[in-house]
């Protein structure tokens, strides 16, 4: 099954497809260029220095015939060009959220829900806080109960296990 992992600019997807991948993940990260400047908000993130281009690839077995493909999205926003390929096929997606930057997760939810691609928001915690709880964010962003919005830790593995297993089990229910 093939499973999307998107976002905004810097909110985890590289990681979070990273740190569950079963194989070496397939990365396309670039030196950060001058087009960035006054695009990308790096504020929370000075030294990042590299950025995903095209996409980022995983592999992950559920259960022994339940094998997740992961297709981690470019987040700048000159990159959207590649998402009508990067989601084709796909059963859904994980839109990672980063809760110092709400907005950041808009256009990737917009995207999902005109195409009617089920997705999960997953809240990814940056240095293990929480500063708003999911029915917060589930306010601000307008998402339908329906929709499940889930805690993450995009750097820990089990955690990332469970974002992917209320995915598919979203899929699974409304399919």
């Amino acid at each position: 099954m093939k499973i999307v992992v998107a976002g905004g600019f810097s909110v985890g997807k590289t990681t979070f497809v990273k740190s569950i991948s079963e194989i070496a993940p397939v990365t396309t990260e670039a030196p950060m260029t001058m087009a960035s400047v006054g695009v990308d908000d790096r504020a929370l993130t000075p030294g990042k220095t590299t950025t995903t281009v095209a996409m980022d690839f995983g592999r992950i077995a559920l259960a022994e015939d339940l094998l997740l493909y992961l297709f981690g999205t470019p987040g700048q926003d000159r990159f959207w060009f590649m998402w009508d390929d990067l989601v084709r096929g796909a059963i859904g997606a994980v839109v990672l959220l980063d809760t110092r930057r709400i907005e950041d997760c808009f256009p990737a939810i917009d995207w999902f829900e005109s195409r009617g691609v089920p997705f999960v928001v997953a809240i990814n915690r940056f240095d293990g806080k929480l500063p708003h709880d999911t029915n917060e964010v589930r306010e601000a962003l307008g998402i339908p109960e329906h929709v499940p919005i889930i805690e993450t830790d995009a750097r820990e593995k089990e955690e990332v296990k469970m974002a992917l297993v209320s995915l598919v089990g979203h899929c699974l229910a409304v399919a």
